[in-house]
């Protein structure tokens, strides 16, 4: 599948995802507490999403259950929402979401404390962050995916950590899942040239312990093989001739 530039009309419509998207995942950042389940979380964001006039992207896509992502302390991504999983004082959650708006998508994650957490897991939330921001900060016309990869890299390496590499970023458009498929690790100068009017989903994983991941029975669930803890993090972005405009901030 080709790369699509995409209209300033075009990113419009996205931007406008965008923010409703912001509003689903700042609203679950405001409601978490030791004592919900991620079940909570989910019909609080499916609310949400109503509210907003959108249709979840997650739900029924290859036949996922749910319209968040919910992913505790080692797992890494694609944890399925639980009214069994009950959210302890100091455990991490990844809380990934999608949705829809007159089809255009939009796509971001956040990893939030459940109460008080150890400064250990709060160097992670905070590296996994900083990466993120580094490869927003590297993203502009005549870049290279290997500028962006490079920037997570170097962020979460130099504080100690390690890069999923089985997962990736990705473009974004009027599918989820468009190209290009963007590392989060990489050399400076290499891959693909980034254009004016790309839009990118840009998601560091990064892990406390090893990078090696396995996905669990559910056939979702991916979580750290050496159990460490794992964050992630993740905006929707479109390149600009001067730099990115994040379109889920």
């Amino acid at each position: 599948m080709a790369i699509v530039i995409r209209t300033p009309k075009e990113i419009a419509k996205m931007r406008r995802s965008g923010v409703a998207l912001r509003g689903v995942l700042d609203s679950l950042k405001a409601s978490i507490a030791p004592g919900m389940t991620t079940m909570d979380l989910e019909k609080l964001a499916s609310a949400k999403i109503a509210d907003a006039g959108a249709v979840a992207a997650f739900k029924g896509y290859h036949d996922y259950p749910c319209v968040l992502c919910t992913s505790v302390n080692s797992e890494v991504v694609h944890g399925i929402p639980s009214a069994k999983r009950i959210l302890r004082e100091g455990d991490v959650v990844s809380i990934d979401c999608g949705l829809i708006i007159d089809g255009y998508y939009a796509d971001s994650a956040i990893t939030l404390p459940v109460g008080e957490i150890s400064d250990a897991a709060q160097s992670l939330l905070d590296a996994t962050e900083r990466s993120l921001h580094a490869a927003i900060g590297a993203v502009k016309a005549g870049a290279t995916l290997g500028d962006v990869g490079a920037a997570v890299q170097e962020v979460a390496e130099s504080a100690g950590f390690s890069i999923v590499r089985d997962f990736v970023g990705h473009g974004i458009g009027t599918q989820m899942h468009e190209e290009p498929q963007i590392p989060n690790y990489g050399r400076r100068g290499q891959g693909i040239k980034l254009r004016e009017g790309m839009v990118l989903a840009i998601e560091p994983m990064v892990n406390a312990g090893k990078p090696t991941v396995r996905v669990l029975e559910d056939g979702w669930t991916a979580v750290t093989v050496d159990g460490s803890l794992s964050a992630h993090f993740e905006h929707t972005v479109a390149v600009g001739s001067a730099g990115a405009e994040v379109l889920t901030a």
